[in-house]
């Protein structure tokens, strides 16, 4: 019988030892299975003794990341005999590491969850991004907290979906309610019928027409992009995007679109231009949805721009 592995992830005080005791107090999650849990750091919250006592929750606590090896878990097992396996992991550890750790026999990773605080969002994107890009990017459901009125949505759910598009993201308030945060105001007018979309809201565009394109099914469109290939084998198709910083300077990616042009044959890689054009929702297989597909009405050459997209 396998033993299911749940692994919350997130920085000190962001909030997952409320939410692991909250997730124990769930009767849908929780059904009476010995739960052993691995706590790797200490936050501000200490976990209640009658909770984990009321719940059947041995607790051992993992001081070094180099103890997270297939020894040690497998004598965890022996001793323990858990049903069920809960992990507070380390914010500073490399979960991309720890998914590389050989488990006991019957462990089965099932799912790993983010606690993010919003508020201090902005600031660990801002300085340790390629720490937090280490957390999301390998994360099912990631959560931010501490939500309120002067919470943005856009630069939440848009750095987010950069880095990890199949995230499932839920957001709360202060008080651990639900939030149901209201779309924001996106810096170019979404109701028109021609959108022009300036250099530095690339970013937030590109992300909400990958995440709702039906919203943007019949619209034209003009922005400056750069030419990243030309399909020369049919003639009537090209890729246009901007660089993007998802991760760190060593990681930066081209996002953009498939464009459709019958004059495709005389575009040149490389070059910057600035495209109008109709938007369509289409089905991409390789995708498994649908996405935003751009039909040329017009291409022109323009000047380079310099700057990285942005998500804000």
């Amino acid at each position: 019988m396998s033993v299911p592995v749940y692994l919350f992830t997130g920085f000190l005080d962001s909030g997952k030892t409320s939410f692991i005791q909250d997730t124990l107090r769930d009767p849908q999650f929780h059904d009476g299975e010995k739960t052993l849990l691995l706590i790797c750091e200490d936050g501000e919250v200490e976990y209640d003794d009658t909770v984990m006592s009321a719940y059947g929750c041995d607790v051992v606590y993992v001081k070094q990341e180099s103890d997270l090896g297939f020894d040690y878990l497998d004598s965890l097992d022996r001793q323990y005999h858990p049903e069920q396996v809960m992990i507070e992991f380390n914010g500073m550890w490399s979960v991309t590491s720890f998914l590389d750790v050989e488990y006991p026999i019957e462990w089965l990773l099932v799912q790993i969850m983010t606690t993010v605080d919003a508020s201090t969002f902005a600031m660990y994107m801002n300085n340790m991004r390629s720490i937090i890009y280490d957390q999301l990017v390998h994360s099912e459901l990631i959560i931010f907290n501490r939500c309120d009125e002067t919470t943005k949505k856009s630069f939440l759910r848009s750095n987010v979906k950069a880095i990890n598009k199949g995230a499932q993201l839920i957001y709360e308030s202060v008080d651990g309610a639900v939030n149901q945060l209201p779309d924001d105001e996106l810096p170019f007018d979404v109701k028109a019928d021609h959108l022009h979309i300036a250099a530095d809201d690339y970013g937030l565009w590109y992300m909400d027409a990958l995440d709702k394109p039906q919203f943007y099914e019949g619209k034209t469109v003009s922005f400056v992009g750069q030419i990243v290939e030309v399909d020369h084998a049919h003639g009537d198709l090209f890729l246009i995007g901007r660089e993007a910083m998802v991760c760190c300077a060593e990681d930066i990616q081209m996002i953009g679109f498939v464009v459709h042009y019958n004059q495709s044959s005389r575009l040149k890689r490389g070059k910057w231009v600035t495209l109008t054009a109709k938007m369509r929702c289409e089905y991409d297989e390789e995708y498994g949805g649908n996405v935003p597909v751009l039909y040329a009405c017009e291409v022109t050459e323009t000047a380079a721009l310099d700057d990285l997209v942005t998500f804000s």
